[in-house]
């Protein structure tokens, strides 16, 4: 007999498990609270249960954790996790100390199938989705290897595209929220730009932070970085984000990887200054963070900064995102899980 996941049940699932054990049910809630609270990793470390029972549940059931095959730690005190899944495909998930935040950016796919020409990550393809419980179990894995520190914030800003993974993401965003008591507003998903999806969101999850990745101020710029443009272009990705639901003072992020000699004109800023009118939004500008291999180069610092000037006089809340980890092939578009990779610390 196969045993149960106990980490990939659902709440109701876990109940109906429960039950069929003949067990009360406020053991589903206990179990919860070990899990995603505690950090359990096994079934043996729920103390709060009896000796008989752990050995009772130990027989048909057991609780599945990430496996930490490497760790890195920048100059500028970022971390990247390599873990390793149960089928031995990886991921990784990158840790950012910011003044008194701490960032936990996470995976939501093996790979990504968006090919966005400006991300390493892109150039592995999709391997498969994560399961809701993967995308929640890097936060536990993380949290119990850094203790007594706290993550703060979460990003769905790691492997793959978040909205293509839909029903996955949408579920570990509940987990995170109701079971990890996690604020939502703690938490940011960014997408390439699937519309519908963007659309649907608000109806299906709780209210996270949006951020847009979009990287350019005309459809035919976009279509050449960004492949998903020709599928919603800009004026349809626009368009959703206006009719995104927000809350007073909340806004939604674009993220503008800056090209040199690509994205990064005075004409390109001018032209966003329009595309954003009518959107609560700030912008983050992001260099181009280079790799071994990519065809693009990052913008002088004085380019980046007319740039920002531009935006600024133009009502545009405009801020230039200071790359970290790029020693550890950390910082934004970088990601990509291998077993050998430069300094790796293996542990």
């Amino acid at each position: 007999m196969k045993k149960i996941d106990l980490k990939a049940l659902s709440k109701q699932e876990l109940e109906s498990f429960i039950k069929e054990l003949g067990l009360p049910s406020f053991r589903a809630k206990q179990i919860l609270h070990w899990i995603y609270e505690k950090h359990a990793r096994s079934i043996q470390e729920i103390t709060e249960l009896s000796k008989d029972l752990r050995e009772k549940l130990s027989e048909s059931a057991y609780i599945s954790n990430l496996e930490l095959l490497g760790r890195q730690v920048s100059e500028d005190g970022t971390e990247k996790f390599l873990f390793g899944l149960e089928d031995a495909e990886t991921i990784e998930s990158v840790l950012i100390p910011d003044e008194d935040r701490l960032t936990l950016c996470i995976s939501s796919q093996v790979g990504c199938a968006m090919d966005c020409r400006f991300c390493l990550t892109g150039k592995l393809g999709l391997k498969r989705n994560l399961k809701s419980h993967e995308i929640v179990d890097q936060i536990i894995s993380v949290s119990k290897t850094i203790k007594p520190r706290q993550i703060t914030n979460i990003v769905l800003m790691g492997m793959g595209e978040p909205l293509a993974n839909f029903d996955n993401v949408v579920d570990a965003l509940w987990r995170i929220t109701e079971f990890m008591k996690i604020s939502p507003r703690r938490i940011t998903l960014s997408t390439s730009g699937i519309v519908p999806k963007i659309l649907e969101l608000p109806k299906k999850a709780p209210a996270v932070n949006l951020a847009i990745s979009l990287n350019a101020t005309t459809d035919e710029v976009r279509d050449y970085i960004m492949p998903i443009n020709k599928t919603y272009p800009l004026k349809e990705l626009l368009n959703a984000c206006r009719k995104f639901p927000l809350s007073p003072r909340r806004r939604i992020t674009f993220e503008y990887v800056m090209l040199k000699n690509v994205n990064d004109t005075p004409e390109d800023a001018k032209r966003l200054i329009n595309l954003l009118k009518g959107i609560p939004s700030k912008v983050n500008l992001i260099p181009f963070n280079p790799y071994e291999g990519s065809k693009f180069e990052r913008p002088e610092d004085a380019r980046v900064l007319d740039f920002q000037e531009i935006l600024i006089k133009g009502h545009i809340t405009a801020l230039i995102r200071k790359s970290k980890g790029q020693d550890i092939l950390a910082a934004c578009g970088q990601l990509k899980a291998r077993y050998s990779l430069p300094g790796l610390l293996c542990l």
